[in-house]
């Protein structure tokens, strides 16, 4: 803000567009990164990206009883569903760490009051 009150627009475009080359390499570090979810003490294991998409899924051969096939199937699916939950889990404080930051300079969350966070807003 200049002294008198007044915005000063060329301030407030730099400011923004600092937050967009911020926002720009947190997104792209989210989609490089990987999380690993598992279960049954790693019996089933997932791969999943920063953008919540699975890259793999490994089912150990323990995890299966061939005298019991549909107790089996049932105790895999079961396994299966922990670990993407704990994957997914692990993705969102991934992303709450990387963007979180930048949330608040936009007024988000811990952040400035209201508005975008920035001068006069």
């Amino acid at each position: 803000m200049n002294p008198g009150g007044e915005l000063n627009i060329q301030e407030l475009l730099q400011q923004a567009q600092m937050m967009q080359q911020q926002l720009a390499s947190a997104q792209q570090e989210l989609e490089e990164s990987q999380v690993t979810g598992s279960a049954g003490g790693g019996l089933v294991s997932v791969v999943i990206n920063g953008k919540g998409e699975v890259a793999d899924l490994t089912i150990d051969p323990q995890a299966i009883d061939p005298g019991d096939a549909a107790e089996t199937a049932q105790t895999v699916a079961d396994l299966v569903l922990a670990a993407l939950h704990d994957g997914q889990r692990q993705v969102a404080e991934l992303q709450a760490q990387l963007m979180g930051p930048l949330a608040e300079g936009l007024g988000g969350p811990g952040g400035p009051g209201g508005g975008l966070g920035l001068p006069g807003l």
